[in-house]
């Protein structure tokens, strides 16, 4: 998989440019311009639109072709002419040819055996802009964007400190993308970063095309169908994760940080929790604890009672959903079935369409399709109704990882209510349990403080309380720096 490069610079600048013409040949954007420097041969090499022409041609090219000063060794170059600040030398071919590729200018000078990576990157890049997928209705409206540089500068701003680190490295042995650990070197769990780092280094990979790519080859357990690893598009979410002691990671070209460990409590907070009085986002988070169980099991709740348990649903209420399911040719079972693959396709279509065009899809789907349903007496309206509040429920998570997860589960839980009535619900859900009990996330557990409970982490989890109580970090993340309030 690897790209053989001549590894050392010649002294000639000739023998350098035909060897780099020849090995990136058909390929009409990168330019070759050489030129004289006083008594030596130079040369710039670098990708049309992916460099600052402006920088180059001002602070480079015309400093060195004016020669208004006198210098008597190839060296004094870079000490008396650049008029760049970032300028850095390499003495392998092969990385100068990737930083270029990268967007930087190459300069090769007569007489060198290194050469200089001159630092113009400049290619077209998305402004930053509230994100999408995680609103707040009060707090930052910065998101990140696809340019890593942009990211880290908008998590520096939230971190004014000199123990803060920006780690780079680089992944794909063709895409060589550009990755970023971020961390708080007093306050991290130095466990987790070692583990971090150690499945990072082994992703052996030609290309990695977003963040994606990582938190699938990172993360603890393939086949579980939680995610184990955070992932936001808010860089105060990172910057708070921060604080607590976790590690996160941005990619190039990846508007979405991933952070590790990820917890499932961590996973169902919202950023509008911690901007907002305590007592109102302790009520939502009991409201959105609510609506998760309602989710997964409100379907089959209603497959299990009217299929196997209908003694113990009251009289009028039974009458009620007898006459409204009269005429419908399907079991329940079926009947929910329909109606939440629907609801999925439907869920599916709309992330797909164009916006303005989603929204129309959205209502046409969700009014007249379902009347329609209902009066050609494929379902009952109670199953629109059903399917309605599991839709509300569904999209009160957080977490989209999480919602997808929730949907799958759903479904298991409707086929066990379908075939043993309430004890399939149950079985399934004791089943998921054990699961989410046994599943790690870097050796932190997936429901911690709940596993390992210490009484000043129940703070911030069914609700979250004052300020003022906050004076401790996680306990389970094992922190260096335990105190964050005194």
């Amino acid at each position: 998989m690897k790209e053989w490069v001549k590894k050392s610079i010649s002294l000639n600048v000739e023998d350098d440019i035909n060897y780099m013409k020849d090995l990136l040949k058909d390929n009409s954007d990168i330019v070759f311009r050489q030129f004289d420097v006083y008594q030596w041969k130079a040369a710039f090499v670098y990708i049309d639109g992916m460099a600052d022409k402006i920088l180059l041609d001002n602070f480079v090219l015309e400093p060195l072709m004016e020669r208004n000063v006198e210098i008597e060794k190839v060296e004094d170059i870079k000490e008396k002419i650049l008029a760049v600040s970032d300028i850095r030398e390499v003495e392998d071919l092969s990385k100068g040819i990737d930083a270029m590729l990268s967007g930087d200018t190459l300069m090769l000078i007569d007489g060198l055996e290194t050469a200089y990576v001159v630092a113009t990157r400049f290619w077209p890049a998305r402004s930053v802009s509230e994100p999408s997928g995680e609103t707040v209705i009060r707090g930052a409206r910065e998101g990140f964007t696809e340019t890593i540089r942009f990211n880290t500068v908008l998590v520096r701003r939230r971190i004014r400190d000199t123990r803060f680190k920006v780690v780079p490295k680089e992944l794909g042995t063709r895409s060589k993308t550009d990755v970023a650990i971020m961390y708080i070197d007093d306050i991290v769990n130095q466990e987790v970063l070692d583990e971090l780092n150690k499945r990072i280094g082994e992703i052996d990979i030609d290309a990695v095309l977003d963040s994606g790519y990582v938190e699938q080859m990172i993360e603890d357990d393939n086949f579980s169908p939680f995610p184990q690893i955070q992932s936001t598009e808010r860089p105060d979410v990172v910057a708070a994760a921060l604080y607590e002691g976790r590690v996160a990671v941005l990619v190039d070209n990846s508007p979405f940080a991933i952070i590790a460990p990820a917890t499932l409590p961590n996973l169902l907070q919202s950023p509008d929790d911690y901007y907002q009085r305590w007592m109102h986002s302790s009520l939502v988070r009991l409201i959105r604890t609510l609506a998760i169980i309602l989710s997964i099991t409100l379907p089959a709740l209603y497959v299990a009672v009217t299929s196997f348990h209908t003694a113990i649903i009251p009289t009028e209420l039974a009458y009620s959903i007898a006459g409204s399911r009269e005429g419908v040719p399907f079991p329940a079972f079926i009947e929910a079935l329909i109606m939440d693959v629907s609801l999925a396709l439907l869920l599916e279509a709309i992330a797909r369409l164009p916006k303005p065009i989603a929204a129309t899809i959205g209502i046409v789907g969700g009014l007249i399709i379902g009347q329609a349903a209902v009066s050609a007496g494929i379902v009952s309206p109670i199953m629109i109704i059903i399917v309605g509040v599991t839709a509300i429920t569904e999209f009160i998570t957080p977490n989209y990882g999480v919602s997808s997860a929730l949907r799958l589960i759903r479904f298991i839980i409707i086929i066990a209510s379908a075939v043993i009535g309430l004890y399939g619900i149950m079985l399934v859900l004791l089943v998921v349990l054990i699961h989410l009990i046994r599943l790690k996330s870097f050796g932190i557990p997936y429901l911690a403080p709940i596993v390992n409970p210490d009484i000043k982490d129940f703070k911030d989890m069914y609700v979250r309380l004052p300020f003022k109580f906050f004076k401790e970090r996680p306990k389970y993340m094992k922190t260096k720096d335990k105190i964050r309030q005194k």
